[in-house]
């Protein structure tokens, strides 16, 4: 087998090594790829792995010896899966290699919002605001100059109750959230401490509203203008699932008026997202580069499937199909 693997740097910065797909046939490795490269590099691939790489109906139907993509991630919306299956390709992905590291990352976003962890490490150290230490001036032993909410008793409400979004709801509960959440799953199926609600209803209860449902056609921007209208003034917005299941410009013109209180994200429509992007301006954005996933037992466990994921089509026999 020719294996090709595109854009391997994000996941695999040379921790950690390709090697074990070598048992497979010839490896390939490139750091990254530009789009006009895509199909020059990956003609002879039969096993495909990528990250990033948009493969389109287009790229697909130039790719003659493809046999397989394997994703290094989760999501796939990058992924034409029906051209794939229609050139009678296999495609895999790696399910539920980060959700302890994201859930991680939802927390530490909501906790410096409401906290505001960064704005006073940042007073407090000598390279900060004015080069003083706003602490060592204060003539009492402490001081706020931003209001500091304690998140016990508020409501959570979570959109998409997979994996991710069950852990986060178990995290949020130890903290003392009351959870609602927006989900496919019935009644029934919801432990006892989660009550299923309306997107309405969700919106316009909680204090706090993150995302954890993958992106599609039908939920491109739906935290728009429209929805955040129906959202508590002042409320917070995580999203650590997909940059498009928001309109950024809408979420900058709440921030803007005080309608959101804060907007944590892991994740842009566009990535790495352009210099004059709106929420880049906000004070109350919190903007981390989609590095929620990217600890290194994450990424560990997201290599680990890969080369499961090869070994098993291979063999005849895939794995963690989509």
């Amino acid at each position: 087998m020719n294996i090709v693997i595109l854009d391997g740097f994000a996941s695999n910065p040379n921790d950690f090594s390709w090697e074990p797909l070598e048992a497979f046939g010839s490896l390939t490795v490139y750091d990254r790829t530009k789009p006009e490269e895509v199909i020059a590099r990956a003609k002879d691939a039969e096993i495909l792995i990528i990250n990033k790489i948009d493969m389109t109906d287009d790229v697909i139907s130039n790719l003659p010896k493809l046999k397989y993509i394997g994703i290094l991630a989760t999501g796939y919306n990058n992924i034409d899966t029906e051209s794939a299956h229609r050139h009678g390709i296999v495609v895999c992905n790696i399910p539920s290699y980060s959700t302890e590291s994201v859930v991680q990352m939802t927390f530490a976003h909501i906790l410096n919002i409401t906290n505001q962890v960064a704005h006073y490490a940042s007073q407090n150290r000598t390279s900060g605001e004015g080069g003083e230490i706003k602490w060592s001036k204060n003539p009492d032993f402490c001081y706020w100059d931003t209001p500091l909410p304690e998140i016990a008793g508020k409501t959570m409400g979570i959109i998409g109750l997979g994996h991710i979004g069950m852990r986060v709801a178990q995290v949020a509960m130890a903290f003392g959230l009351k959870i609602i959440a927006y989900t496919s799953k019935s009644e029934s199926e919801l432990p006892q401490g989660i009550g299923k609600a309306t997107l309405d209803d969700l919106l316009s209860k909680s204090d706090i509203v993150s995302l954890h449902c993958p992106l599609s056609k039908d939920n491109f921007h739906f935290i728009n203008a429209n929805n955040i209208a129906k959202m508590k003034h002042g409320a917070i917005l995580i999203n650590t699932a997909r940059g498009a299941l928001v309109d950024e410009n809408a979420v900058a013109e709440a921030l803007e008026s005080g309608k959101l209180g804060g907007y944590g994200a892991d994740v842009m429509e566009k990535e790495p997202p352009c210099d004059d992007n709106p929420l880049l301006k906000q004070p109350n954005a919190y903007i981390t580069p989609h590095v929620a996933w990217a600890t290194r037992e994450a990424r560990g466990r997201l290599l680990d499937i890969c080369f499961a994921n090869v070994k098993a089509f291979v063999q005849g026999k895939p794995i963690n199909k989509v």
